[in-house]
């Protein structure tokens, strides 16, 4: 579902692109492994439907995060990598990884 957020924050643009669940996964996927198939993606992200997945896919796509290209012509197949302006996001997530690790304790329950 998504949020309308605050569009004259830059913080709350950023989030209407990659604050939806499971979106700064499948960047972490790219950034890391580079151009995925639909199939990697299901592999990696256990738990994301098929339907999630696709919304969130055209999404990226939407707003120039990633493009697609076609590695089977028959049956038409895609490839998603990341453009440059995706390419950009590989500092927040990095800087997401390393506060992951700094505290690890973040989990639901878990006191602060």
């Amino acid at each position: 579902m998504k949020v309308a957020y605050d569009k004259t924050c830059p913080v709350a643009r950023a989030l209407s692109v990659i604050g939806e669940k499971w979106t700064l996964l499948i960047l972490r996927d790219l950034l890391m492994e580079g151009p995925r198939k639909f199939q990697d993606f299901e592999r990696s992200l256990p738990g994301i439907a098929p339907n999630t997945l696709s919304a969130r896919l055209k999404n990226l796509q939407a707003n120039g995060i990633i493009v697609s290209q076609l590695y089977s012509q028959h049956p038409p197949r895609p490839e998603y990598l990341l453009t440059p302006k995706g390419k950009s996001l590989g500092k927040i997530v990095a800087a997401m990884r390393d506060w992951g690790r700094r505290y690890p304790g973040t989990e639901e329950g878990s006191a602060p």
